[in-house]
This record gives C-alpha cells, structure tokens and sequence, in this order.
C-alpha cells in the first residue's frame, strides 16, 4: 500500500505542475504524503529487513527478565518469612512437649 500510494502521490505531484495554471496546493499536499510514505516505507523496512525487530524483542525480554529477577526475589523473601515462622513454631511445640514429659 505504501508502494502505491508513492507511485500515486508522484504522479500527482507531476500532474499538480503540467496543468495550466500550476497548481501549488494539490504539489504542496502530495509532496507531504510522499515524505509520510517514504517514512512509513523506511520504518517497515528498519522494523523487518534490517533487525528492528529483533533489537524490539531482545529489549522486551531483557526487560521481562529484570521484572521475573525482582519479583523471584519478593518471593523467595516472603518463603524464607514463612518457613522461619515455621520453625519459631515447631521449636515452641517440641518445647512444650518436652515439658509435658518431664513432668
């Protein structure tokens, strides 16, 4: 689609200066969607042909590595908490037992 509106605009352009009188509006106006075509054309190329794309990728998943990094890190954090609270309970049972049994 790019292609054919470049070709269009083009054509355009020609035709906004072979009429009588010139006309510098309808010029104006094509030479402004050439230059928008001619950057949507670089940046499907850039994103496709020459490693937009994987330059994206790669920076996506650097930053989805650093989110599991520190969310891992919460997690193991709050699972060290719990298995601590775990073992002030279990050393207070066998405490209590070993009362119990000494009685």
């Amino acid at each position: 689609m790019t292609g054919a509106l470049l070709l269009y605009s083009g054509t355009f352009m020609r035709y906004a200066f072979a009429v009588t009188p010139k006309n510098y509006l309808l010029f104006a106006c094509h030479f402004v969607n050439s230059g928008s075509q001619l950057t949507q054309g670089y940046r499907y190329l850039n994103y496709w042909n020459f490693g937009g794309r994987e330059a994206s990728l790669e920076t996506r998943a650097k930053a989805e590595a650093e989110e599991a990094k520190g969310k891992g890190g919460e997690m193991l954090n709050a699972g060290m908490e719990k298995g601590q609270e775990a073992l002030d309970k279990g050393k207070g049972l066998l405490n209590e037992a070993k009362a119990k049994v000494s009685k």
